[in-house]
């Protein structure tokens, strides 16, 4: 095919199959957890760090990194001050992420605007062979934690009491899971976009769960539906000339109503 003749094509399909192993393997706990929003923040705080760089002339993934990080411990601090009502933490950092992005694109007179337009939305044509091996890398750190942390963290995704009286640092691992949610978050920017990320890593998990019956199960089927949604959706972003990030969540979209769907159909056959 035409498509695999161009370097950056190449560059985006390697980079969206280790987008394929990331997004779902967090977005399982997320949505275990209850915490799908903590995603949508992160991603919301991220364009704060993006607005920052170029504000100071700064690599935006540099800041954007840093901010990312920052507020996954300041997630998690004010969780722990609200227990009963978690979702105070994210309203208040996610509206605090897009204020101050609002404000410094603003001192800085929109001459970056044109700039965060391939953060907003991400951008195949863009991506470097190095933030490939980022990528490549931080996958591989994910699977290695997950063999080792799979354990504690099931425990703690399904019974924090439980996690407590065993002894689990409930506290450090829930920062810690934030922190490379949030590290995860600014490396797949780039190709999925600000707005959207949250949804690619989500929207395996929930599909997943109507198709597996344990946790191994789950976890397995969302890299498969990660790597159809993925590979599909930016094999069809470059033939329809469309943004890659909306493309790949849509076709992640109509995944869900289609097992939605045949789920439904299947319940009623059985009564």
């Amino acid at each position: 095919m035409e498509m695999f003749s161009y370097a950056f094509m190449i560059r985006a399909l390697i980079a969206a199959s280790f987008i394929a192993i990331i997004a779902p393997m967090l977005g399982i706990f997320l949505v275990l957890r209850r915490q799908s929003l903590l995603a949508d923040t992160l991603s919301h705080v991220s364009l704060a760090g993006i607005a920052l760089g170029f504000f100071i002339n700064v690599n935006p993934t540099v800041t954007t990194l840093f901010i990312v990080i920052l507020s996954a411990l300041i997630l998690e601090y004010i969780r722990s001050l609200y227990k009963s009502y978690s979702e105070v933490s994210t309203a208040i950092l996610m509206s605090g992420g897009l204020a101050v992005a609002l404000v410094l694109m603003n001192l800085n007179k929109g001459k970056q605007a044109m700039n965060i337009q391939q953060y907003l939305f991400g951008s195949i044509v863009t991506i470097t062979w190095n933030q490939v091996i980022i990528l490549g890398l931080l996958a591989m750190m994910i699977v290695v934690l997950f063999i080792f942390l799979k354990k504690p963290m099931y425990v703690l995704t399904f019974d924090e009491e439980t996690a407590h009286v065993d002894g689990l640092p409930i506290k450090y691992l829930s920062m810690f899971f934030n922190v490379i949610t949030g590290v995860a978050i600014t490396v797949m920017i780039p190709i999925a976009g600000a707005l959207l990320v949250s949804a690619i890593m989500i929207l395996p998990a929930t599909i997943s769960m109507k198709l597996g019956k344990t946790f191994n199960s789950v976890m397995f089927i969302s890299i498969i539906v990660g790597f159809i949604g993925m590979l599909s959706g930016l094999i069809s972003s470059y033939q329809l000339d469309t943004p890659p990030g909306a493309t790949i969540t849509l076709v992640f979209i109509i995944l869900f109503i289609l097992i939605n769907v045949m789920d439904g159909l299947k319940s009623k056959r059985k009564r």
